[in-house]
């Protein structure tokens, strides 16, 4: 059993991380400043440190006091449009609280450290699916900023090999806990399926489509949908493969295959049984057209199989967790 840090594990996808974690046996400890997660999340009996993972003494204490033995690293900001408008915040909260977590963890021998990176880190891709070898050249900050945070972690593992990091590179997390446990309690949400169910269970006037004119087979971006709980099951996975000697890697997280923003409409429609009130808007700021994933890597190395690569369950377990909010 190992006792696991988890960043930012009150929000999201921590949530589901941590109890991934629980379902494997190991011992998370949650560290979270609660300014976008909920301490609700964090399950009975999981310690929930609140502070912030950019303050190194307070991190280091956490470290110390809980015998932590590896990281999983999920605080941050991650709208790309508040990217565009606010870079310096995604600097200040993205790449330079990480480099202070980073420090705290080579203070402590903290060697297995799973970070969450993401897609947006390619920028507009030349091909699909997405290689990890392909280029990386963000169009937002809300990219740059992963990126950097990769390039510090895998400088640092070179210049301190006990130091072991693995880069997660998600698509388009959505979906929920099968079970009921977890899911999305997010403010203000900005990714497409939890706007859509918000939307088809009246809680939004209308669903905008952000621009029609997209190279794309209908006009409308396309992304790699993962369920969360693949994901979180990839972070488990991730963390035995560090444990076991593994060496340093950035690894895409999706299912290799994708859905426009219509045909995911249109699937909803069809789980809930009647149209969503929809209208065309403009395309928002750093939005690339096409985002897919290559998996190999992941599947070779972690032995990773998905158990929920289907669109249609990731919307029906994203309805019924949100259906339990308001129930």
């Amino acid at each position: 059993m190992t006792t696991v840090l988890v960043t930012g594990g009150a929000g999201y996808i921590g949530s589901h991380a941590v109890l991934a974690l629980r379902d494997a046996g190991h011992a998370p400890v949650v560290l979270d400043n609660l300014s976008t997660g909920f301490s609700e999340a964090v399950p009975e009996g999981v310690p929930l440190e609140s502070g912030d993972v950019g303050d190194r003494t307070f991190v280091a204490g956490v470290l110390k006091r809980h015998g932590v033995g590896a990281v999983m690293h999920f605080a941050g900001s991650i709208v790309v449009s508040a990217s565009v408008t606010d870079p310096t915040s995604y600097y200040r909260n993205n790449t330079a609280a990480s480099l202070s977590l980073i420090e705290a963890c080579l203070e402590a021998g903290v060697g297995p450290f799973v970070f969450s990176s993401t897609a947006a880190v390619y920028g507009e891709v030349e091909r699909a699916p997405i290689l990890e070898g392909d280029p990386t050249a963000p169009i937002n900050p809300y990219g740059a900023s992963k990126l950097m945070v990769e390039r510090m972690l895998f400088d640092t593992a070179r210049a301190h090999p006990a130091f072991r990091p693995v880069a997660l590179r998600y698509f388009n997390v959505a979906g929920a806990d099968p079970g009921g446990r977890a899911g999305q309690r997010t403010r203000n949400a900005t990714h497409l399926v939890q706007l859509a169910v918000e939307t088809a269970l009246g809680r939004r006037p209308t669903l905008e489509i952000y621009g029609q004119d997209y190279p794309t087979r209908d006009g409308t971006c396309e992304r790699d949908y993962v369920h969360v709980t693949d994901l979180a099951a990839a972070h488990v996975a991730a963390l035995a493969y560090l444990e076991a000697g593994g060496a340093p890697e950035a690894m895409n997280c999706g299912y290799g295959h994708g859905f426009t923003v219509k045909e995911v409409i249109e699937r909803l429609e069809g789980v809930i049984g009647r149209p969503v009130d929809k209208r065309a808007a403009e395309r928002r700021a750093g939005d690339p057209p096409i985002l897919v994933a290559d998996p190999a890597k992941l599947r070779r190395l972690l032995d990773w199989t998905p158990a929920h690569d289907d669109i249609d369950e990731i919307l029906k377990t994203a309805l019924a967790w949100q259906r339990g909010l308001n129930g």
